[in-house]
């Protein structure tokens, strides 16, 4: 199956939703496709606009015609974006993974590690979740996968040790990509942010010629929720791009949409099944085309 099969089957109940919206349209109203709007969690602020910017030419143009103009109008929202894989196939990095627990953090690290070793980058992993039970192990299986290495210190260990660790580990050995697995979620007195802000800090400090990216991970099902995630997250930490797992069989696809439109972040890669494979970077038009798929 190609990658776009894929991406087509994994937005399969979110085309379902916003395809019965289309198909109830009439000279009248847009009520059933802003429920379905809403429904596919693209979110009520970005719904009212792309209601507003299709009731400006409904008149003009065949029912027929709006899907593909509502494709248009989607795709005008996304933020300019570079090829993240192809970014990250150049220079040295340090990619610093973040997200709340559930996620798929540690699964994308696998994924992304996987990807990038097959394009002849030379990774390290680096287990700085200390907090989460099993969250190391896990770290360790998809190291195993992939083929890369784990820097690793027992659990309820300084994350910020365990960086600094990974960093000069890769400094030493002449690694390509350090990729950061960070924690979710604190069972202590900490905040969650002020942690994550004190780990990025010795990132800073001690990269050297390794270039910092900020990856925030979200879970399509989380619908709204992933929103706001990403609002508290970039106003902490500053994201510089996201990576959207879990897309395959939610019916709340229309999430990255709505955070194209309202945060103006970049997503960079999206997720559409459990294998190593099943990551890629993300192409607008090719979202829209899958989330439109025989509507035109």
């Amino acid at each position: 199956m190609s990658w776009f099969d894929r991406l087509r089957k994994g937005l399969e109940k979110t085309r379902a939703l916003i395809k019965r919206g289309f198909s109830s349209i009439d000279s009248e109203n847009l009520e059933e496709l802003e429920r379905a709007l809403l429904s596919a969690d693209v979110g009520p602020k970005s719904t009212e606009f792309l209601l507003e910017a299709l009731k400006s030419k409904h008149n003009t143009y065949p029912r027929e015609s709006l899907p593909i103009l509502m494709e248009n109008i989607i795709t005008s929202l996304f933020p300019p974006s570079s090829d993240v894989l192809d970014l990250f196939s150049k220079d040295k990095w340090v990619i610093f993974v973040v997200g709340v627990n559930g996620s798929g953090k540690t699964t994308t690290i696998g994924k992304l590690g996987y990807v990038l070793k097959q394009r002849g980058r030379s990774a390290i992993f680096v287990a700085a979740d200390t907090f989460r039970a099993a969250a190391i192990e896990q770290l360790e299986i998809w190291g195993e996968r992939s083929g890369i290495p784990v820097v690793k210190h027992r659990e309820d260990s300084d994350p910020g040790a365990v960086v600094y660790d990974g960093i000069k580990a890769a400094q030493s050995r002449d690694v390509d990509i350090v990729i950061v697995d960070t924690a979710g979620r604190l069972h202590t007195k900490y905040n969650l942010m002020e942690e994550l802000k004190k780990v990025k800090g010795i990132i800073e400090r001690e990269r050297g010629e390794y270039k910092l990216y900020t990856l925030l991970v979200i879970d399509a099902t989380m619908g709204q929720n992933a929103i706001n995630q990403t609002r508290m997250f970039n106003e902490a930490l500053g994201i510089n791009g996201l990576a959207v797992a879990k897309l395959d069989g939610t019916a709340k696809g229309g999430v990255i949409i709505g955070i194209a439109s309202e945060l103006k972040i970049p997503v960079v890669l999206v997720g559409v099944g459990e294998e190593i494979e099943d990551m890629q970077s993300f192409n607008k038009e090719e979202f829209v085309d899958a989330l439109f798929w025989e509507m035109n």
